[in-house]
């Protein structure tokens, strides 16, 4: 699955003190980008019918990965707080699922952002197709560098700032870019302690997901994104842990691409194998070695308002 491009920026990827990963951000940006260049059939080969790259939530034991997808995104409208209408900013918004649902359910005006030029191109489709390009704006390239301005009620980082070096940097943004009052959901997948990271990060299955797969990912304990998140100066307002919702979620991901090697291999020759056994050793570890969480928090010094 690695492309000739992966190849060249990997090997800089190295291990500093105590196990942290690191890239100079311009070379981490371009390993991640291989990943989202792909094409959407290929992801709507194993993914839902909205092409959702991130943990689904199953409220019921026999939910479909449709429902259980739906569901996840109403999570996340609960927890901003969302009632209708307001201006959203979704960093990282692959290939819009969240952006077109929270223009579609709630008419929420959003700004999504990605790095992938075919991305941007599908969600404007979508949003033509789905009668919101009036509330769709779509911008290409790298959330750090782009002048986003405006203030919005609130932003979503899911499965986003484990591509991006500086941490602190991209939350204090996102700080300065919410109304007070703000919202930020970012939800992440990440070892479940600094020791499991110091164990793990640097072996092989480990850098199977994070360079051959993703061309650069940090994951990061979650404690780090916390501390992150309070530095930038965020209150924290709730955490979620969706550990065994991702690993039902992988669970139908990797029986969808087994039962699709065909569909996959038609878009990208050679990619249905490392693709199966990335959703195989993504799954093995959680619980033990890896966990995933999603971060509530407010652009406020006291926190969330008392209700009156």
């Amino acid at each position: 699955m690695t492309t000739d491009a992966q190849t060249e920026v990997c090997p800089v990827l190295h291990a500093g003190r105590d196990g942290d990963l690191s890239l100079p951000p311009k070379d981490a940006e371009l390993a991640t980008n291989e990943h989202y260049e792909l094409p959407p059939e290929l992801f709507r080969a194993f993914l839902d019918e909205r092409v959702k790259y991130s943990s689904a939530l199953y409220r019921t034991p026999d939910a479909t990965l449709e429902e259980a997808q739906t569901a996840k995104l109403h999570f996340v409208a609960e927890r901003l707080g969302l009632k209708g209408g307001e201006s959203l900013l979704d960093i990282g918004c692959g290939w819009g699922s969240l952006t077109l649902f929270m223009a579609q359910e709630y008419e929420c005006n959003v700004v999504g952002v990605t790095p992938s030029g075919p991305q941007a191109e599908y969600i404007r489709e979508q949003a033509d197709r789905l009668k919101v390009a009036s509330r769709v704006d779509i911008r290409v390239g790298s959330y750090t560098d782009l002048d986003i301005e405006g203030r919005y009620d609130a932003a979503t980082m899911l499965g986003s700032i484990i591509h991006m070096p500086d941490r602190v940097a991209v939350l204090r943004k996102v700080y300065d870019s919410l109304r007070r009052q703000g919202r930020l959901y970012l939800s992440e997948s990440c070892f479940r302690s600094t020791e499991a990271y110091r164990k793990y990060a640097l072996r092989p299955g480990t850098r199977h997901v994070t360079e051959t797969i993703f061309g650069f990912a940090d994951m990061v304990p979650f404690s780090h994104l916390i501390e992150s998140a309070e530095s930038a100066g965020f209150s924290l307002e709730q955490l979620d842990d969706l550990t065994a919702h991702y690993h039902r979620t992988i669970e139908e991901w990797q029986r969808r691409a087994e039962a699709n090697r065909d569909r996959i291999e038609a878009v990208a020759p050679g990619m249905a194998e490392p693709l199966v056994r990335y959703l195989r050793v993504a799954n093995a570890g959680w619980g033990y070695t890896t966990k995933h969480y999603a971060l509530t928090a407010t652009k406020s010094r006291l926190g969330p308002e008392v209700a009156a």
